[in-house]
């Protein structure tokens, strides 16, 4: 099997069988992170540029690594030190990347939308690494892999993300992701950090943490969007904390067996209180690894379209 579109924008139309293919074939990548010789020819003679208008460490440096580990040629463009500060438009950059004979082009950018309008004026393939308060397909692809390969299923899985859901691309991706692989998922945060209407999508909306976490199967804090945010959403750090901060009494509600996830950067005391963060019920740091692995597999996918070949 292999992915039906050139592109990977999001997860909010993409079929339920891809999502499980991308997380089989992680798997796979996985294994070869494990190995003294994390280098493959998989991606050999392929040409993968990282296009970033917004700061990253997490997703830019695991997609780097990803390409490199699979033997492609990689290179990356930050905005600040590009043609951008001389005016040069989204669509005339992604042009001339294009005509560079590159592969794939990984982009976040701070605007809804950005990665799907330059996906239509190029032919290499266009990876969303984050496009405004939209999606962020990857980094919750990361979070699925992290459960699937804990669990072996998201089917009946009970996940609890608390936190900026208002501000969350990374919320936004998962809820519509792991309820597509049969989760039940609940948010909870504070009423002005909570989008209206959100559940239509199928979400439980509960106003106490507490409420949220009850018999959840995983608990997934999220980081408060401080840089997206206007003043007032909530009255201080101190006061979110004290309502919404997940620490180990509030954890208990949980069942005794969740796993804790956090997309990073962690706010240590806001978000998480520093024993969960590193408690045993923990996966923030295999997160990132795995971070790695699901990158491999979505390159190797989408360079794979045309090819016939298959990892599995």
């Amino acid at each position: 099997m292999m992915l039906k579109s050139k592109d990977l924008l999001g997860l909010k139309d993409m079929a339920a069988e891809e999502i499980e293919h991308i997380l089989e074939t992680a798997k796979t990548m996985k294994y070869i992170l494990t190995t003294n010789n994390k280098k493959t020819p998989h991606l050999q003679g392929k040409s993968i540029v990282t296009l970033f208008y917004e700061n990253s460490t997490r997703t830019r440096l695991s997609f780097e690594l990803a390409s490199k580990y699979m033997s492609a040629s990689s290179a990356n463009v930050s905005a600040s030190s590009s043609s951008v500060s001389k005016g040069e438009t989204l669509i005339d950059t992604a042009k001339t990347i294009d005509m560079m004979g590159t592969d794939v082009i990984i982009l976040r950018h701070p605007m809804s939308g950005a990665p799907h309008l330059i996906a239509k004026n190029v032919e290499a393939s266009v990876i969303n690494a984050g496009d405004g308060m939209n999606e962020h397909p990857t980094q919750a692809l990361l979070d699925m892999f992290t459960i699937y390969e804990k669990r072996g299923s998201l089917k009946g899985m009970k996940v609890a993300i608390i936190g900026d859901i208002l501000h969350s691309r990374v919320a936004r991706s998962n809820i519509w992701g792991m309820m597509k692989l049969g989760a039940e998922v609940s948010v909870a945060g504070p009423t002005t950090l909570m989008p209206v209407g959100i559940e239509k999508s199928g979400v439980k909306v509960f106003s106490t943490i507490q409420e949220a976490l009850i018999d959840a199967d995983v608990v997934m804090g999220l980081r408060i969007q401080l840089e997206r945010q206007k003043k007032g959403l909530f009255p201080t750090a101190r006061e979110y904390s004290k309502f919404f901060g997940l620490d180990n009494k509030r954890l208990k509600f949980a069942k005794k067996d969740a796993l804790v996830l956090h997309p990073g950067p962690v706010n240590r005391g806001l978000e998480l209180s520093t024993h969960v963060v590193d408690g045993d019920q923990s996966c923030i740091n295999e997160q990132v690894t795995n971070g790695v692995a699901v990158r491999m597999a979505i390159l190797y996918l989408l360079t794979r379209r045309n090819s016939g070949e298959n990892i599995n």
